[in-house]
Formats: structure tokens, sequence, C-alpha cells
């Protein structure tokens, strides 16, 4: 298993201010850390990802789509924008070394047309992220596509439809991540959601209910946990969690008040949180 940390917690586009936090977060244990690539700048990332690595840490990468190039839009002139910025992350993630990118990428992100995805909506999805994988295969990418809860997007909410999108989009880099946070909230059997995705699941975000420290809310993760166990997972196990520092996320995340003591503290816990549960079972 490798246990990685999502920076998402201190920042949108970490730059050189941020390696003291990450160093500590080598220090605690972690494998790697989890970079938001918001910002599309290919010689800055090829730089962090040499600073990265003299760190001796790995890292994956997390991205969104958003209104204006959203891949499952009406006008394919919008889908092509899409699969284009999507690619730009992609030479990013390969600049940087991250070995992933995950996130809902798939479509936009809050935004909403009064109902389920349609047929056509689902098809342009499909061809798009067959362009983006096809690329993901190019720069030695891998994707991990990723379904939110019905108050962040509408096409991917449950696990089971991701497995089918990427089975529909059927490439080799193409591949799903499974949220504890999105299943808590969206899946009628956590155990079942996992097993119906397992042969396609790449990457997990170990995240608790209030997108605090993970462990101190009321998930389940003895079922996350024994059934990742159970269908043989042994990738990525990253913290996703959200606090106060940054106001667009904090916005963007719905964050309003305190739930943990600091960054450094959750992560410190949460780690050893993530490491306590696999020792009892892997």
């Amino acid at each position: 298993m490798k246990f990685g940390m999502n920076l998402l917690l201190w920042s949108g586009d970490p730059d050189d201010s941020l390696l003291p936090v990450i160093e500590e977060l080598k220090a605690m244990g972690y494998d790697g850390v989890e970079i938001p690539l918001f910002n599309l700048d290919v010689d800055k990332w090829t730089k962090y990802g040499e600073k990265i690595k003299a760190m001796d840490l790995k890292c994956t990468a997390v991205t969104v789509r958003n209104e204006e190039d959203n891949p499952i839009s009406p006008d394919a002139s919008v889908r092509a924008k899409g699969v284009e910025l999507n690619k730009k992350t992609l030479d990013c993630c390969a600049a940087l070394g991250a070995e992933t990118l995950v996130g809902p990428y798939h479509s936009a992100i809050g935004i909403f047309s009064g109902a389920g995805p349609t047929e056509d909506e689902w098809k342009w999805g499909v061809d798009s992220m067959r362009q983006v994988a096809e690329h993901a295969g190019d720069v030695n990418v891998m994707l991990g596509v990723e379904a939110l809860n019905r108050f962040e997007t509408y096409l991917l909410n449950i696990h089971r439809d991701s497995a089918r999108f990427v089975r529909e989009v059927d490439h080799p880099n193409c591949k799903m991540m499974y949220d504890t946070f999105h299943a808590n909230i969206e899946e009628a059997d956590i155990a079942q959601a996992i097993r119906d995705c397992s042969d396609v699941l790449h990457h997990v975000h170990i995240s608790e209910n209030n997108r605090a420290t993970p462990g101190s809310g009321h998930i389940d993760f003895n079922t996350n946990f024994d059934t990742l166990k159970e269908v043989g997972y042994d990738g990525w196990m990253v913290v996703e969690a959200f606090g106060l520092a940054l106001p667009e996320i904090a916005a963007a995340t719905k964050i309003w008040r305190k739930m943990f003591d600091t960054e450094l503290q959750l992560a410190k816990d949460g780690l050893a949180f993530m490491k306590q549960e696999v020792a009892k079972r892997w």
C-alpha cells in the first residue's frame, strides 16, 4: 500500500512556500503527495517535480473541469476544450512525475441540468474520455475517474456507474477511483459498491463524512477497509480533507467551521489511522 496526502488542504496551486510542509509530510511517513493541477504551466511542474523527487516522494495529481470546458456539453467546441485541457493537465502530470490523475474531469463540477445524464451526455463523456485516455497512454499516466455526490455533479454519482463508464471508454490507461466521502452519501451498500468496481479500481480517497480527520466521524471505515482487503486492493490510499486555509477551497467544499487543530496534525492523525487499519488486515 502507498499512503498519500492531498495538498488541497493547504493550496490550490502549490509553490515553493509549501515545500517545508511537504518535507514534514515525508518525515511523518507519507509515501507521496497528491498535487492539485489547475495551473497548467508545464515548466513550473517540471521544476516542482524535481523537488518532490529530491525528497524521495512520489506523487499523484487531481484536477476538475468547469462549465466553459465541460466534456459533456451539447456544444462540440466546449467539449473539445475540455479534452484539450485534460490533455494539457496530463502533460503537467508527466512533467511533475505524477503517476495518476484523479478527479471529476469527466464533466463540469457544480453544473446541473435539473435531470440525470442523457444518453447523449453519457456518449459525449465516454468519447471525450477516450481521447484523453489515448493521450494518457502516450505520456504514461493513469486516469482515475471520480464519481461525486449528487450535490456536486450529475454524470457519475455512484461507483458502479464510474466502473461502467471506464469499461465503455475501454482503454488500459483509464481506470477509476473510490472515495469514502461520496460513497457515504450515495451508496446503499458500501461493500457491494467496492466489489462492483474492483476490476477497474486504481486509487482510493480516505475522507471523513465532515471532510476533517479520517476516523473522527461516522464513516463506516471497517466495511470500507474490510472490503478493499477482500477485493485485493493494493494501491494508493490518499487522505482528502478540507479546511479554512484557502477561501476559494473553503467556498467550493462548503467548509464553514474549523473541525481540526492544525493541518499538519490532521495529516499525522490521518496517516496513523490509515496505517493502523491496513496493518489490521493486510
